[in-house]
């Protein structure tokens, strides 16, 4: 049966059994939205059951608005992303690899989102391909991970290079960090897809949102664990 429950809010319409349906809530993009808006698209939200409610792209000022409603919510930093509500007990683990330290803010909202999705998440910075030496030191850890989550700008090599090493699933993140012929994440996004190395799923540029969510699923169907939702 098709659970369809919405929240009219009047501006937006809020799928309140999102989760239900696909084990992920529905989410609140916050870029674009005022402050006052965001606000209320948590509340109605968390109005209609949904825990823990959560907006991503979140700036300063839609934070301070969202820390006055609800001081006990975890909000802001690098991941830009606000959750309030208890976070589900963690299963499994995702190691969140980032081919530099420029990749960052894309990685934490990586491990945000596998965070307010009930997954356990490891990061581990800058092991690029620039020095192979890097990515070779963290192959027990790709073989004790359920999934592995990649970040990389510039030329986008490492989820290839990671998916050679493991037969963990890979997800790709291109970021938009490089130089001019980087075309803001393009070139990173056209090497990932055409990886030669198989098993290398790609999510669209800086979507670390997607990929938390991709990698979430995986661990969580791999465990037999109901979806952090329902």
């Amino acid at each position: 049966m098709t659970s369809d429950r919405t929240v009219d809010l009047g501006f937006a319409r809020l799928d309140a059994d999102r989760a239900v349906r696909t084990g992920t809530p529905e989410v609140v993009f916050a870029a674009g939205k005022t402050p006052a808006e965001t606000v209320a698209c948590l509340a109605g939200l968390l109005a209609a059951g949904v825990r823990p409610a959560w907006a991503t792209r979140v700036d300063d000022t839609t934070a301070a608005a969202i820390r006055e409603r609800w001081p006990e919510a975890v909000v802001g930093g690098q991941a830009r992303c606000a959750v309030v509500g208890p976070l589900p007990d963690p299963v499994g683990e995702v190691l969140v690899l980032t081919a530099g330290t420029s990749d960052g803010p894309v990685a934490a909202e990586v491990v945000a989102t596998l965070a307010a999705c009930g997954v356990g998440a490891r990061r581990v910075d800058d092991v690029g391909v620039a020095g192979i030496h890097r990515v070779l030191a963290v192959v027990p850890d790709l073989a004790a991970a359920d999934a592995v989550v990649v970040v990389a700008g510039m030329d986008g090599a490492l989820p290839s290079v990671v998916a050679g090493l493991t037969d963990r699933l890979v997800v790709a993140v291109p970021t938009s960090v490089g130089y001019g012929a980087a075309f803001e994440g393009l070139a990173a996004l056209l090497t990932m897809l055409t990886a030669c190395a198989p098993g290398v799923l790609v999510v669209n540029i800086d979507n670390g949102f997607g990929a938390g969510v991709a990698a979430a699923r995986i661990v969580r169907s791999s465990s037999g664990g109901p979806p952090a939702q329902r």
